[in-house]
């Protein structure tokens, strides 16, 4: 357990610190290119805890590791401004915005750079993700079963994508709690108009319809003492039918189970080309707290695993960052029109969890998660709030449309609200990271 904890923080700290240096690092690197002094390059806030001076600029590590700032002389509004041609405010408004955004894209470049070089030794993914959106199963009583979608009706459209794959059902889906989708199946010859109001689940209230999709039930490991070991199945077979119904998903399986309880069953699997049918009675057990009917064997998921070549690698990672690209800004829209969940957000302590999970199923897993909080952190960055580089840019736009600068007093009094602001949103990401590491937590706290 303790070791856990230790992997958590190394590996939060590792993933932090290079997103924080690659930010700063942008926004440095052009201040400098455009002669902008800069007097400061800090990883954290607070008091200096060490560091060096070269030149006009103090690099150095703070107290308070959450962060980091370049300090560019004449930046803030309570600076002293003299003039010199090496102050931020000396410079015109297109410089100033080039510095701003440099941060932000210098993050969503690290996304795209570490998906990339992961794709080139190891791109996998389930085979499922690049299918047409054919439902396998519908969860009984679900909101899908509700709104009349069957198993073999495929996709076609979900709120405004055109002929999605499972991957972007599944985000959609997931982005979506207790809001109208919109939904067209195509059922045989027919194509139907459906809403979907995914139920919110989980701690992170993620959306849920219900909708399982189209894939093989791949058996891993076989229970040595449980009916299907018995009755001959071997790890690799795929089920393809129960008492001759045709199964499409595990899902579909457990629920042919939860119905069929304890009565003997025959089981057809696929192996080395042939169709064995196997008699097996399922057996009540307990599994993670959960008592359900069984066989006793683990599904897997078929994995498609492969090298891509320098050009497809950089187009798949361009495209799987363009994906979550849009899922972030169509949750962070949810979240102004107050009709997403906070509770999808995560902070520091999520992260760290995370982070520690990655880190311990390897150097490739930590990388994609690393370019996954950079791609957050660069598009967070960019949100038009007073402090962040998104805040900058808003106010310079605002002072070139008025072809003047704000007054000091009033940009002072908006870095402050919005400080209070970030504040407050820091405390409700913090406390929802605690519900979902301490769940017992949530009834207990005001």
């Amino acid at each position: 357990m303790f070791n856990n904890f230790l992997i958590s923080v190394a590996a939060m700290a590792v993933v932090l610190g290079i997103m924080i240096l690659v930010h700063e690092f942008g926004h440095f690197a052009v201040a400098k290119l455009l002669g902008v002094r800069v007097e400061q390059f800090a990883i954290g806030f607070g008091k200096r805890l060490g560091g060096f001076r070269r030149g006009e600029t103090d690099y150095r590590i703070n107290v308070l590791p959450l962060g980091g700032y370049v300090k560019m002389a004449g930046e803030a509004p309570t600076d002293t401004r003299t003039g010199d041609p090496g102050e931020f405010t000396s410079h015109p408004r297109w410089h100033r915005f080039l510095i701003a955004i440099a941060g932000p894209t210098m993050n969503i470049l690290l996304a795209v750079a570490l998906v990339t070089g992961v794709y080139m030794v190891h791109y996998a993914h389930p085979a499922y993700f690049d299918e047409p959106a054919v439902v396998g199963y519908v969860v009984r009583d679900s909101v899908a079963a509700k709104a009349g979608i069957r198993e073999g009706d495929r996709i076609v459209r979900i709120g405004e994508q055109q002929d999605p794959t499972w991957e972007e059902v599944d985000l959609k889906i997931l982005l979506s709690p207790k809001q109208p989708l919109s939904v067209a199946v195509q059922r045989g010859s027919e194509v139907l108009d459906k809403t979907l109001i995914p139920s919110s689940e989980g701690t992170e209230g993620g959306g849920d319809a219900g909708l399982v999709a189209n894939r093989p039930i791949q058996v891993g490991q076989v229970e040595a003492t449980m009916p299907a070991a018995k009755a001959g199945m071997h790890p690799g077979d795929v089920v393809v039918a129960i008492n001759g119904q045709p199964l499409n998903s595990i899902e579909s399986l457990l629920g042919y189970l939860e119905q069929n309880k304890d009565k003997p069953a025959v089981v057809t699997v696929a192996r080395d080309g042939e169709q064995i049918p196997l008699a097996i009675t399922p057996v009540k057990t307990s599994v993670e707290g959960q008592t359900r009917y069984r066989l006793g064997f683990t599904s897997t998921a078929p994995v498609r695993v492969s090298r891509l070549p320098f050009p497809k690698a950089l187009a798949r990672s361009y495209e799987t960052n363009k994906l979550f690209s849009k899922a972030i800004f169509e949750l962070v829209e949810k979240l102004v029109q107050g009709k997403g969940s906070m509770k999808q957000i995560s902070g520091p302590i999520g992260i760290g969890v995370a982070a520690g999970q990655a880190a311990r199923q390897g150097l490739l897993s930590l990388l994609q998660l690393t370019a996954l909080i950079s791609l957050n952190l660069g598009i967070f960055n960019l949100l038009p709030i007073p402090i962040l580089d998104g805040g900058l840019i808003l106010l310079l736009f605002v002072e070139g449309l008025m072809r003047r600068d704000i007054s000091l007093v009033v940009k002072e009094r908006i870095y402050q609200a919005a400080f209070v602001f970030l504040l407050l949103l820091g405390v409700v990401v913090i406390y929802n990271d605690l519900v979902r590491a301490l769940p017992g937590l949530a009834g207990k706290m005001p």
